[in-house]
């Protein structure tokens, strides 16, 4: 008796296709993989970002306070003319 392929296993495109399956798997698979390695090194570049802007505001945030100090030191010692803030030239 021969041995010959039935209809039903014809019929049955997982179990002949099951190398191409694998092939389209392995291949989404690397896809993800290189997906997430860009993603990692972005996230990696968007923290630097992030830690020098807020560097960047602490430092503004004491020069802001080092500025106000003068003013409200002179605000409370006397109360200023207009004259005194007119330019020389007057």
């Amino acid at each position: 008796m021969e041995n010959h392929p039935t209809p039903e296993s014809l019929s049955h495109p997982q179990i002949n296709d099951a190398p191409h399956d694998l092939q389209r798997v392995e291949q989404r698979l690397n896809a993800l993989e290189i997906k997430a390695s860009f993603s990692e090194d972005l996230l990696e570049q968007l923290d630097t970002v992030v830690i020098r802007q807020q560097q960047q505001i602490d430092l503004l945030v004491r020069e802001l306070t080092a500025l106000r100090q003068p003013v409200a030191n002179s605000s409370a010692d006397s109360p200023r003319s207009l004259r005194d803030d007119m330019p020389p030239h007057f």
